[in-house]
Order: C-alpha cells, then sequence, then structure tokens
C-alpha cells in the first residue's frame, strides 16, 4: 500500500493496520492454553510458539502494507534490524507483550505496534486477544477504545485526584520504587492511595481510560514494551517521562532499552516533586 500516511492518521491506513493486528491475536489465540514448548530467552524471559507465530505474521504483513517502513520486532535477528539507527521511521512491535501472563491464562496480554517517527511514537495500537479489546491513536482522532466487534470511541485521562488517586503496577515486575511513591502520596493526598495491579501494556491504558492516574515503572524495560502505548496514553491527554531526565520516553536510542519512567494522565499533577521525593 505504500507510504504511511502523514502522521500516518488517515482512515483507511489505521483500519487495515487493525486486521493485521488482529489476525497476529488470532494466531496467539491459536496457542492459548496449551502453548506447548517454553524457551528461554538470555535475559530469563520466556519465548512460546505464540510469540514467534505473532512476530512472523506481522513482521510479513507489515512489510506488505508499507514496504518502504521498516520492522523492528522484540524477536527480530540482529542482523535484520543493526542498522536501525538510520531509520528515520519504522513500525516497533511486541508480538506478544506479557507472556507470563499467557501462560498463566490471565488474559491480560496484548499485541503492541507502534509507528515511530523521528523518535517518537505517533501511532498506536495495543489489541488484547482474549477479549478483542483494543486501543488505538492517531493524531486524526486521538486515542480510542473499541474491540473486534464494537465501535470505536474516544478516551481520554482524568485529572490528578485530590483525594485517592490510583496507583497501577506491574503484577510481576513492581519494584521499590513503586512502594516508595505510594508512601509519599499517602502523606499528601486526602484519603487513601488506590493500588491495582495488572500485565502488559494495559497498565498505560487504564490510564488512558481515565481509570488510574499514576503507573511507576522502576525496573527494565524495552521500547517495543511501551511505545504503542505511550502513543495511546498521550493521544488521551497523558505522557511518559524518564525519571532520569524528566523528558517523554525517546525510541530508538544506542540502548533499546528504557530508563525508569512514569506513566502520568494528568501531565499538570504534582508528580514530578513525588518522583523527586521518592529518591528513585
Amino acid at each position: 500500500m505504500g507510504e504511511v500516511p502523514k502522521e500516518a492518521s488517515s482512515a483507511v491506513a489505521i483500519d487495515d493496520l487493525l486486521e493485521i493486528v488482529y489476525a497476529a491475536g488470532r494466531e496467539i489465540l491459536q496457542w492459548y492454553g496449551n502453548p506447548g514448548e517454553v524457551e528461554s530467552k538470555d535475559n530469563a524471559s520466556p519465548l512460546t510458539r505464540a510469540d514467534r507465530a505473532a512476530h512472523s505474521l506481522l513482521v510479513r504483513e507489515l512489510s506488505a502494507f508499507t514496504p518502504d517502513v521498516p520492522v523492528l520486532s522484540e524477536e527480530s535477528p540482529e542482523e535484520e534490524v543493526r542498522d536501525r539507527r538510520t531509520w528515520r521511521r519504522f513500525w516497533l512491535v511486541d508480538p506478544l507483550d506479557g507472556t507470563k501472563e499467557f501462560l498463566k491464562g490471565s488474559g491480560e496480554f496484548t499485541v503492541n505496534v507502534a509507528l515511530v517517527e523521528e523518535g517518537r511514537p505517533v501511532l498506536g495500537v495495543v489489541h488484547v486477544p482474549p477479549s478483542g479489546r483494543t486501543y488505538r491513536s492517531t493524531a486524526e482522532r486521538g486515542a480510542e477504545l473499541g474491540g473486534v466487534d464494537d465501535p470505536f470511541r474516544s478516551i481520554r485521562t482524568r485529572p490528578f485526584p485530590s483525594a485517592s488517586p490510583v496507583l497501577v503496577a506491574s503484577r510481576d515486575h513492581a519494584g521499590p520504587g513503586v512502594e516508595a511513591l505510594v508512601r509519599e502520596l499517602d502523606e499528601k493526598v486526602e484519603g487513601t492511595v488506590e493500588f491495582t495491579s495488572m500485565g502488559s501494556s494495559l497498565k498505560f491504558c487504564i490510564v488512558a481510560e481515565g481509570k488510574a492516574d499514576l503507573y511507576l515503572r522502576d525496573r527494565p524495560t524495552m521500547e517495543w514494551d511501551t511505545g504503542a502505548a505511550q502513543s495511546v496514553l498521550e493521544r488521551a491527554g497523558g505522557g511518559v517521562y524518564s525519571l532520569a531526565a524528566g523528558a517523554s520516553l525517546a525510541y530508538n536510542k544506542e540502548s533499546l532499552r528504557n530508563p525508569p519512567f512514569l506513566a502520568v494522565g494528568d501531565p499538570s499533577g504534582p508528580w514530578r516533586d513525588l518522583i523527586h521525593q521518592t529518591r528513585l
């Protein structure tokens, strides 16, 4: 179909992209509940046949969809992406985000696809295969939530509440910084901080929906873990900020590893002071 339209935001482009993502979700569901052999990567994270199948489909279909736009997937061999630093525009893909949740059968795993231009994610799709629930973002439509059979509707973040803010974190990767942030929030807000756990990139998405206020991640993530969901959250009115620099997370860095970050629903909220005081 040639080059993605400006900001990849045309209705035709996003609708066609959704069909590719949905197809990857169907590939994953073929292995859900019966994953077969599970390998272990160098970083000790699991790799399943579902990861491989979704990767192969996404790379093949995205390459056909936009032949001029390269694809960087979590499962891409190094030799296929070694020149990635020269890419101005590329697809950033996590074929199965939340493989541990997939293996546990929790349903909280996603297919993540982002279009990155000049170091920032300008379009994103986060799809939940078991439910069909899908978050998407474009320049024209902003952030939306819908599903395979459900119409899309706009979603927005909410103002930072003066009482009982909701902090969301990973079930498997909540570090000491999360506990420190909860202590700081408890001292500064009325009521009690509500804490909720969730797997995969869905943590960003419930902030984008206005169902939570903050998501702190002080343990390692990679760019493919965050790109699509960051685009959704930013289009919904929020932001994702490096704890080291205070700037929005950047992409196609020399290292694909992200710094510790905070995702916020309300960028004007008191989060900068709170983070400083947690001494992460």
